[in-house]
């Protein structure tokens, strides 16, 4: 169903469709059935470029041209304004959303009342907010990812004092957010980009995203194009099924990132 016509069926019968698949996704530690909704599957089946779009080419031909969205919103203001967008759209395309069930009932994922206010919008690109951040040419890495491991990176941050570290959200992982990306490239000039993510290597959006990511510094013109990545390593498993082993995993990965 998902291959033959919520991924396809536009291209191949001409049959647009608005569908919206909530699909939770997330480690908390209680195994890989409550893990992974297979984020990486969903992001192989649309059809997004990899190459960054030319400087006139507006978003909504952008979005218009690909065959679905595939976001993870991290606050409720976000997932609001993300659910809004869907049904306001004069162009029908589904929307895959992956945003963990753990956030639902998270804190720090709450927005003020003013957040879903009149003339807000989706936000792809969440920028960092850190209030105790050194001067931006001062930052020594900037690290993109998506979804919860961004709360656990910034408790963190607090905790080590890591204030030459940005952490930039990506809630819309396809069609990838080129220019929100570049912008935070542009500002931390003298930083080097790292891909953080909790999934393991050959899972999660870290095979999608080091490709577009690599392309934009490419036309960006810088001569160093590597893209660190830091998470778990590559496993035939989503999810280790010991929660002594997440947890491990979890300090392994925070520990790669703030290194």
């Amino acid at each position: 169903m998902i291959d033959q016509f919520v991924a396809s069926g536009e291209t191949k019968w001409n049959l647009r469709n608005g569908l919206v698949m909530l699909l939770p996704h997330g480690y908390d530690g209680a195994g890989p059935e409550h893990s992974s909704c297979r984020i990486e599957r969903f992001l192989q089946l649309t059809d997004a470029g990899d190459e960054m779009p030319p400087e006139d080419e507006r978003n909504s031909t952008i979005h218009e041209k690909q065959n679905m969205r595939v976001c993870n919103p991290t606050t409720s203001a976000n997932y609001f304004h993300l659910l809004r967008s869907q049904v306001r759209r004069p162009i029908r395309k589904p929307l895959i959303v992956v945003s963990p069930k753990k956030l639902l009932k998270f804190k720090g994922a709450s927005s003020d009342i003013e957040e879903f206010g009149t003339g807000l919008r989706y936000r792809k690109v969440i920028p960092d907010c850190g209030e105790s951040m050194v001067a931006d040419d001062k930052v020594r890495r900037v690290v993109f990812c998506s979804g919860q491991v961004y709360y656990d990176l910034e408790a963190a941050r607090k905790k080590r004092g890591a204030w030459d570290v940005a952490i930039v959200r990506v809630e819309q992982l396809a069609p990838f957010p080129f220019r929100g990306c570049r912008a935070e490239i542009q500002r931390y000039k003298n930083a080097e980009v790292m891909w953080t993510q909790e999934e393991p290597k050959n899972q999660g959006a870290f095979s999608y995203s080091e490709i577009r990511l690599r392309n934009l510094l490419k036309n960006m013109q810088y001569k160093n194009v590597d893209i660190k990545y830091s998470g778990r390593p590559i496993s035939a498993s989503t999810a280790t099924g010991y929660g002594k082993h997440h947890v491990q995993e979890l300090d392994s990965l925070i520990e790669s990132t703030f290194a």
